[in-house]
């Protein structure tokens, strides 16, 4: 039982980690929000398997969806696409 539940937290974080990845190479910035919000969603997937569920409530909360939404609001008064 216990090896089943470090396989799936090592494999919600291995996921959050190439998300993580993915949002930071991206060039297109709505890409890498979406990405972002991945990343929070296989993290609160992870505490949750570390039976944190109060944790998990405000992570959720505040990483998907106030931190995304801002971050989109903020996008669209700016240029989609990063410019290096």
């Amino acid at each position: 039982m216990i090896e089943t539940h470090l396989l799936m937290l090592l494999v919600t974080v291995l996921i959050g980690l190439i998300f993580s990845y993915l949002a930071i190479i991206e060039k297109d910035l709505l890409k890498a929000i979406g990405f972002s919000a991945v990343q929070a969603i296989a993290y609160a997937i992870a505490f949750y398997i570390l039976m944190a569920p109060d944790i998990v409530l405000a992570y959720v909360a505040i990483a998907v969806g106030i931190y995304s939404a801002l971050l989109v609001f903020v996008v669209s008064k700016t240029t989609r696409y990063e410019v290096v």
